[in-house]
This record gives structure tokens, C-alpha cells and sequence, in this order.
């Protein structure tokens, strides 16, 4: 087990093991029969880890062209985790078996009709990934350090559905991060103190 490994592993179970008011959820605006979904938050194993994020083809019929964690819905039969290696499998092309499994987090509730457990996992640097361009017009990685700031985002509000919407957004090197994807990010930085990690 690789050092980052067990440092997350360690920082991740303190951050869970207590109960956390205030998360960022779409459930007001919840589709009252919600699918099951899971995305994979995969590190990347450097002294300075970082994310892999996709940003979706403008052609895909739901959400394009934005930036997404790899992932999607449960099939029957699967769990979080088997569903977040399966579709990472199939976006990227990363074996499920170079993915270390930390844990699964809070679940996010959208407003499109799925509940969305995140999981976090660790990958070795620099795997070869081959873009299924079907599912992922880019992959970037963002150093985690960046990503888990919250103050590298930037609140907005607008009417959705007759209610205010809060919603948060970041620019990364020409990529816009928002929505969702920037809410599960932020859910988890509150449940990580990440200082550790980045002062060695």
C-alpha cells in the first residue's frame, strides 16, 4: 500500500466517522424516483496528487459538453464501487484493478434525477488512458490541492423549477467545473482536512 494510500485512507475515515450539517444538495429539485448512479474520483499517486476529470462530447444528449467525474448509472446487480470502476473502464480505458478503492462518500441528490454516490480511489501516475470519444471529448487532471480549495470557486445563483438555485463554479486551464461535479467536490473537501497531505 502506497503511502498516499494509507494517508488518505486515514484522513478520509476521520472525516466520515462524524455527522456534517450544511452538505450542498440538489434535493429539493429531486425527481421523487431517483436512479442510482456513482462517479469515480480517482487520485493520482504523485507527491502532489491530482484529479482526472472529463469533459463530455457537445454531441451527448444530456449534459454536453460539460466537465464530469467519470461514471453513471448502477446496473443491476452492482454496487457504487463496481458501477464507478465499470464506467471509468469504459470513458477511460483505466483497468479496475490499478484503482484503490478508499471509500464512498456522502450521496449527492440532483435535480435530474439520480442519487449519485461518489467514490474515491487512488491511481498509479501517468496510466495510459484512451478516451472513449463516444463518452469523453477530453480528460484533464487538476492538482488536488486546486480542486479541494474552496476558495478557488465562486458562488452563483439563478431560478430553477420556481426556486433559487445556489450552484458553485472554477476555471481550470479553459475548463469550467460547475454544477454537480463542483458540488461533490466541495461536499467531500469539508469531510477531508487536506493540509497534511500538501505540507508533506
Amino acid at each position: 500500500m502506497s503511502t498516499l494510500v494509507e494517508r488518505i485512507s486515514r484522513i478520509f475515515d476521520e472525516g466520515h466517522g462524524r455527522e456534517l450539517e450544511g452538505l450542498l444538495t440538489d434535493k429539493q429539485f429531486a425527481d421523487p424516483n431517483p436512479r442510482p448512479a456513482a462517479v469515480l474520483i480517482a487520485l493520482t499517486d504523485r507527491p502532489q496528487p491530482g484529479v482526472i476529470l472529463t469533459q463530455r462530447p457537445d454531441s451527448m444528449e444530456k449534459h454536453p459538453g460539460q466537465v464530469a467525474f467519470p461514471g453513471g448509472k448502477l446496473e443491476p446487480g452492482e454496487d457504487a464501487v463496481q458501477a464507478a470502476l465499470r464506467e471509468t473502464h469504459e470513458e477511460l480505458a483505466i483497468d479496475p484493478a490499478q484503482v484503490q478503492i478508499i471509500g464512498t462518500s456522502d450521496i449527492y441528490h440532483t435535480g435530474t434525477g439520480f442519487n449519485v454516490t461518489p467514490v474515491l480511489g487512488v491511481i498509479p501516475p501517468d496510466l495510459p488512458i484512451r478516451p472513449d470519444p463516444r463518452e469523453v471529448e477530453s480528460h484533464f487532471e487538476v492538482p488536488l490541492s486546486h480542486l479541494f480549495n474552496p476558495a478557488n470557486y465562486a458562488e452563483h445563483k439563478t431560478m430553477w423549477q420556481g426556486a433559487e438555485r445556489i450552484y458553485y463554479r472554477m476555471e481550470y486551464e479553459g475548463y469550467i467545473i460547475w454544477g454537480v461535479t463542483a458540488a461533490i467536490i466541495l461536499n467531500l473537501a469539508r469531510r477531508m482536512t487536506l493540509t497534511e497531505l500538501f505540507n508533506g
